[in-house]
């Protein structure tokens, strides 16, 4: 029978693979204290998007002494240019870590994007961020990257309409029992963490149906949706926490890390440990997910 969601990319999967690699493998480490690999993954990072077909505007600030940047590609829309679509990843890690799952697998899926929609004629505009400075001590303070881009797009009045934070997309499993949730949740979703969840706070929630719908309207991969309160422990732990403190409508995109994961924040966070059969998969279902949304009559 044939598959109602083809693979539309046979290198997709050896290419998230090769990020990947690059990242926590060759590069490793990679935050203010180790300032050389960090340097070294601003490189790779700006390379692939080059090879990608994508120009990048680097946005930089000092944190520790150390020159940081956040990297920005930006697909221009065409009747409707000044409506924004974000997708952003962070690229540091936390010390003693190499960060494959977390998070050189959202990065290597924001280059695949671009490399997916770079030539597609989009109605509105999206841009593709590749955020340092995501991890502790900087979370939550005004050194955090992607709170110093999303302070300065309000600044601009820059109209973004969502905003994706992609945060972990490595680690899926059949086992029974593989996914562990916060109390109470365990009632209402599986217990195979099989599937990619979208999380959002209550004020993004119909950003949240569009983007979930968007999704499945182009991949069947499982999804599970989120909107609660940011008290819920891990609800507010990645860089959409900026965009919300901005006004912006975000949604995360995620594995469920630490509820799945058991490599999480630690030294053995390494390439190895990723599925990317079932990463290719949710890169592609994204990048569709955010085609539809760019292209779509109206965006929230």
């Amino acid at each position: 029978m044939k598959e109602a969601f083809p693979n539309r990319d046979p290198e997709l999967e050896p290419q998230l693979r090769r990020h990947v690699l690059a990242l926590a493998g060759t590069i490793g480490e990679r935050n203010v204290w180790r300032p050389d690999t960090l340097h070294a993954a601003i490189r790779y990072i700006r390379c692939a998007f080059a090879e990608a077909g994508c120009e990048v505007v680097p946005q930089s600030y000092e944190v520790e002494h150390v020159r940081c940047q956040n990297l920005e590609v930006t697909l221009p829309g065409s009747t409707c240019r000044g409506e924004i679509i974000v997708a952003g990843a962070h690229y540091d890690t936390v010390r003693g870590s190499p960060g494959a799952d977390d998070n050189a697998s959202g990065v290597a899926t924001l280059i695949e994007i671009a490399r997916a929609l770079r030539r597609r004629a989009l109605r509105r505009t999206v841009k593709l961020v590749a955020f340092v400075n995501e991890e502790s001590p900087f979370f939550f303070t005004q050194q955090m990257g992607s709170r110093v881009y999303a302070s300065a797009a309000r600044r601009r009045g820059d109209d973004i309409r969502l905003m994706l934070s992609l945060e972990m997309l490595g680690c899926y499993s059949d086992a029974a029992g593989s996914q562990a949730y916060p109390p109470f949740l365990r009632w209402f979703y599986p217990e195979r963490g099989n599937f990619v969840a979208f999380v959002s706070n209550l004020r993004s929630r119909r950003a949240l149906d569009a983007l979930v719908r968007a999704f499945r309207s182009r991949s069947d991969f499982p999804a599970e949706r989120l909107a609660s309160p940011p008290v819920v422990p891990g609800v507010a732990l990645s860089d959409y926490l900026s965009f919300w403190r901005s006004g912006y409508a975000a949604v995360m995109v995620t594995d469920t890390a630490f509820y799945r994961y058991a490599h999480y924040h630690a030294a053995s966070d390494t390439p190895e440990k990723l599925c990317y059969a079932p990463m290719a998969r949710v890169a592609d279902g994204l990048a569709q997910a955010i085609g539809v949304l760019a292209d779509a009559a109206t965006c929230p």
